[in-house]
C-alpha cells in the first residue's frame, strides 16, 4: 500500500477518484507545522535557527498521519507546485518521522499542476526528493516576515496603540493607498472645454461628429480650450464656416487577444467583470483546482501545455468554425522578473467542458469564474481581431480643423468569445470610437449641422480596487501569487484601510501607522526594498543564495535602528482642553482599538472619557434605545462602541453578556411580516445602503430606497414578491460555513495573516 498526502480533503477526495487501490490518499488539512504564535520562535543569535511547533488543532491529524505512514510501504507527499506546498511536504517529512536521518522508508515528492487522471499517473510514476532550494527559500520569507511582524509591531503599541501589527508586503500596501489619496488631496482640477461639430454629407440626413484639434495648423490637446471665454470665441469664429474635408486616412488594424491568466491577472479581471475580491476569486479558484476543472490557481507563468494547444485548436473549430483556428499555436512571454516558467497559466483542465457542463449543483461564483477562465483560455488561441479604422480631417474656415474617427470590425476574431477589461482612469487600446464614418474624398463639401462647447474638468487619480492595488503589486516586484490574497484581507482587517464602493480608502489609523512607519522605517516598507528581497528569494529558490546570509544581511542594521527607535520616537498623543475629573489637568488624546478617546494624563490612571463628539451621540443613541432590554436577563442596556460602530450591552456585563444591534429605523412597520421593523442595513462587500426587516433571516423582505409613504411600501413589496428570493445560507461562529466544508482550503502561510501575540 502506498500513502499519498495532499493539503485538502477535497483534493484527497478527486485524487482517490483516479487511482488504484493501492493507493491510500490522506489530507493533512493544510500546515501541521509552523512557527510558535506566542514567541518570536527564532534564534536571532544561532543563524535565525527556527523553533517549529505542531498547532494543537493538527495534533490529532499528525498521529493519524503516523499510523497510515507506518503501515504503508512508501509515503508520496504531492503538495502543491509552488515554495509553500514544498515546505509543507518538507515539515510533513519532518513532523511524520520522514525525514532522511528518521526512516529508511521511502519517501517520495510528486508534483503536477492539474488533477486530472493523466496528470496525477504522470506525477506518481516520475517523483523526486523534496527540493532544499525551495523549502529554504519560503522559509527564509517565513523567517523574515516573522523577523518585521514581530519586532516592529511592539513598537506601534507603546507609540500608537496596543493591537497593531505590520508586515513587510501589508505595510507597502497600505502606503500606496495611503500615498494615493494624498494625491486625490492635493489635487486641483483644471477646467477645461471641448468643442465638437456635427456635420454631414450632402444630401444626407445621418450626422456624424468631429472634435476640434487644430488652431491655426496648431495642434492642441485636451487641455488646449482652458474656459468658456476662449470656446465661446472659437464658437463666434466658426459662426457661419464652411467644412471641407482636408484628409481621409485609412488603415488596417490587428488587434492580438490578452495573455492567458496568471494569479493576479485571474484577480483582477475578476474584479472588474464579476465583482469578486480577490480573496473571494482564490477561495472559488481553489475548489475548481481541488475538484479537477482547472490547473493550479497560485502561477505567475504564461505557459500552456501542447495537449491543451491541440484541444484549444479543436474546440475554437467546433463552437466558433474554421477561420478563427490558428495554423500555429500563440505563446506568450511573460515580463514578470522571477516568473516561475515550469509552471502553467490559469486554464480549464479540459477545454471541451464548456461552462454550462459544469454539474448543476456547483457553486454560482465557480461557474462564472469558469466560464471567465475558459473564455480567456478559448481567446488566446483565437485569430486577431481585424478592424477597419478611419481618421478624417475637416477644414473649418481659414484656421481650425476638427478630426472625426472611427472604427468598424472587420473580422471578429478573438472578439467573438472574449474581451480583456480596462481599468478606470485607463485609456482605452483603441483611440478610435466604435462606429462607421461616412465614405468621404478629399476636398468634399459637408453639410454643418450643430456646434457644441461642453465643459469638464481633470480628474484626480483613481483610488485603488483590487484589480489596480494587485496590479500595482505584481509591477512593482511586491510579494508573490499566494500573497495578494491575504494581503488585501489583511489591511482591512486590521482596520488600517476600507472599500467603499468597491475602492481603497485609507483609515485615520491608517495614516498614522504609516506615517510613524514612514518616518522611522522607511527602508523596510521602501517598494524598492521589498521588491529587492523578492529577488534574493528567487536566487535562494535556484540555489544561488543561502538563505541565512540573506536574514543576516537585514537583520543587523534593522535590530539597531529597531532599538534607536524605541529610545528616541515619542508616543503619539494630543493634548486636548477637557479638564480631567480625577487630576484637573489637560486629558490627553489616545488612539484605542475603537478609536480616538480622552486619557488622564497622570500616569497609572485607568479614567478614560469619550470624545465630545463621541460623548454627544452616545447621548442621542441613549435617549433613542432608553426602553432597550437585555434579551438574555431583561436589564436595561447602554450604549457601548465596538470595532465595528455602537451596539447595545448589558449593564450587568460581564456577568451577563446579552447584546443588541442599534438598529436606524425608517418608522415603518414590514408589510410583509407586519411585526417587524424597516431598519436600514449596510451590504458587505461595497457597504451599499438598503431597507430590510428587522427579523432577517426569518423574515427576508428588503427594498433598496427608503419609503416615504405607504403606497412606496407596498409597491415595494408587490415588487419584492415577484422576485426569487434565494434563503439566507446557514453560517456558524464569524461567518464561517458550518462542518469540514469550513477546512476543506489549505492555510496558506503569509506574515500579513498571523496575529503577533499582544503585548
Amino acid at each position: 500500500m502506498q500513502l499519498i498526502v495532499v493539503e485538502s480533503p477535497t483534493k484527497a477526495k478527486t485524487i482517490s477518484r483516479f487511482l488504484g487501490g493501492d493507493f491510500v490518499v490522506k489530507s493533512s488539512f493544510g500546515h501541521i507545522r509552523d512557527l510558535p504564535k506566542t514567541k518570536l520562535g527564532i534564534d536571532v543569535d544561532d543563524d535565525f535557527k527556527p523553533t517549529y511547533v505542531i498547532p494543537t488543532k493538527a495534533k490529532s491529524i499528525v498521529a493519524e498521519l503516523k499510523k497510515d505512514a507506518a503501515k504503508a510501504d512508501s509515503v508520496i507527499l504531492a503538495t502543491d507546485p509552488d515554495r509553500e506546498g514544498e515546505a509543507i511536504a518538507w515539515h510533513l517529512a519532518h513532523a511524520l518521522g520522514l525525514d532522511k536521518k528518521s526512516t529508511e522508508k521511502k519517501v517520495e515528492r510528486v508534483v503536477f499542476h492539474e488533477i486530472t487522471k493523466h496528470a496525477i499517473e504522470e506525477a506518481v510514476s516520475h517523483p523526486r526528493e523534496i527540493d532544499d532550494n525551495l523549502v529554504d527559500a519560503q522559509q527564509a520569507r517565513r523567517i523574515l516576515d516573522r523577523l518585521v511582524g514581530y519586532k516592529l509591531s511592539p513598537f506601534l503599541w507603546k507609540k500608537v496603540r496596543s493591537g497593531l501589527s505590520a508586515g513587510r508586503v501589508q505595510s507597502v500596501a497600505v502606503r500606496l493607498v495611503v500615498e494615493r489619496e494624498r494625491e486625490i488631496q492635493k489635487f486641483v482640477p483644471q477646467e477645461y472645454w471641448s468643442v465638437e461639430v456635427a456635420l454631414s454629407k450632402k444630401d444626407e440626413d445621418k450626422h456624424f461628429k468631429a472634435r476640434l484639434t487644430k488652431i491655426e495648423d496648431k495642434s492642441i490637446d485636451r487641455l488646449g480650450v482652458k474656459n468658456e471665454t476662449e470656446a465661446k470665441k472659437i464658437i463666434e469664429d466658426l459662426n457661419g464656416a464652411a467644412y471641407h474635408v482636408i484628409e481621409v486616412t485609412k488603415k488596417e488594424a490587428h488587434r492580438s487577444p490578452a495573455p492567458p491568466f496568471t494569479t493576479s491577472t485571474l484577480q483582477q479581471e475578476a474584479s472588474r467583470k464579476l465583482g469578486f475580491s480577490a480573496k473571494q476569486t482564490m477561495t472559488l479558484a481553489q475548489r475548481l483546482y481541488e475538484t479537477g476543472f482547472i490547473t493550479y490557481m497560485r502561477t505567475d507563468s504564461l505557459n500552456i501545455s501542447q495537449i491543451a494547444l491541440s484541444q484549444a485548436q479543436d474546440v475554437i473549430k467546433e463552437k466558433f468554425g474554421k477561420e478563427y483556428t490558428l495554423p500555429e499555436p500563440r505563446h506568450f512571454q511573460n515580463k514578470s522578473k522571477g516568473a516561475q516558467e515550469a509552471h502553467e497559466a490559469v486554464r480549464p483542465t479540459d477545454l471541451s467542458k464548456l461552462p454550462d457542463d459544469l454539474p448543476a449543483n456547483i457553486d454560482p461564483g465557480q461557474k462564472r469564474l469558469y466560464d471567465l477562465i475558459w473564455k480567456r483560455t478559448i481567446a488566446c488561441q483565437m485569430q486577431a481581431a481585424v478592424l477597419d479604422q478611419t481618421a478624417i480631417d475637416i477644414a473649418a474656415g481659414p484656421k481650425y480643423t476638427f478630426r472625426a474617427n472611427g472604427q468598424v470590425i472587420k473580422f471578429d476574431g478573438f472578439i467573438k468569445a472574449y474581451t480583456e477589461t480596462r481599468d478606470e482612469g485607463e485609456e482605452s487600446e483603441e483611440d478610435y470610437p466604435e462606429g462607421q464614418l461616412p465614405e468621404l474624398k478629399n476636398k468634399e463639401v459637408l453639410n454643418f449641422v450643430e456646434l457644441f462647447h461642453d465643459q469638464h474638468f481633470t480628474e484626480p487619480p483613481a483610488r485603488f480596487t483590487d484589480a489596480t492595488l494587485v496590479k500595482t503589486l505584481e509591477a512593482a516586484g511586491v510579494g508573490r501569487p499566494s500573497t495578494y490574497a491575504p494581503t488585501l484581507a489583511t489591511i482591512q482587517d486590521r482596520g488600517y484601510v476600507e472599500k467603499l464602493e468597491k475602492k481603497y480608502h485609507p483609515t485615520e489609523i491608517g495614516f498614522l501607522v504609516n506615517d510613524m512607519l514612514v518616518a522611522n522605517f522607511p527602508e523596510v516598507i521602501d517598494i524598492n526594498f521589498t521588491s529587492h528581497i523578492e529577488e534574493e528569494f528567487d536566487d535562494i529558490a535556484a540555489g544561488k543564495l543561502g538563505w541565512v546570509p540573506v536574514i543576516k544581511e537585514f537583520w543587523e542594521p534593522f535590530s539597531k535602528n529597531l532599538k534607536e527607535k524605541f529610545e528616541s520616537v515619542e508616543s503619539l498623543t494630543e493634548v486636548s482642553d477637557v479638564p480631567c475629573p480625577h487630576c484637573s489637568k489637560p486629558m490627553l488624546i489616545k488612539f484605542g482599538r475603537n478609536g480616538k478617546f480622552l486619557s488622564c494624563p497622570e500616569p497609572g490612571s485607568k479614567v478614560t472619557l469619550p470624545l465630545p463628539e463621541e460623548a454627544a451621540k452616545i447621548k442621542v443613541l441613549e435617549e433613542q434605545t432608553k426602553d432597550e432590554r437585555c434579551p438574555i436577563c431583561g436589564k436595561p442596556m447602554k450604549v457601548t462602541r465596538g470595532r465595528f460602530g455602537y451596539f447595545l450591552g448589558c449593564v450587568d456585563y460581564p456577568t451577563c453578556k446579552g447584546i443588541k444591534k442599534i438598529l436606524n429605523k425608517t418608522g415603518f412597520k414590514c408589510p410583509n411580516c407586519i411585526t417587524g421593523e424597516l431598519v436600514e442595513k449596510k451590504s458587505r462587500g461595497r457597504g451599499k445602503v438598503f431597507y430590510a426587516c428587522s427579523r432577517w433571516p426569518d423574515c427576508t423582505f428588503l427594498m433598496s430606497k427608503k419609503p416615504e409613504n405607504e403606497a412606496e411600501l407596498q409597491e415595494a413589496l408587490k415588487i419584492w414578491k415577484e422576485k426569487p428570493v434565494r434563503p439566507p445560507r446557514k453560517y456558524g461562529a464569524k461567518g464561517k460555513k458550518k462542518g469540514a466544508e469550513a477546512a476543506t482550503e489549505p492555510v496558506t502561510q503569509s506574515p500579513e495573516e498571523e496575529k503577533i501575540p499582544s503585548a
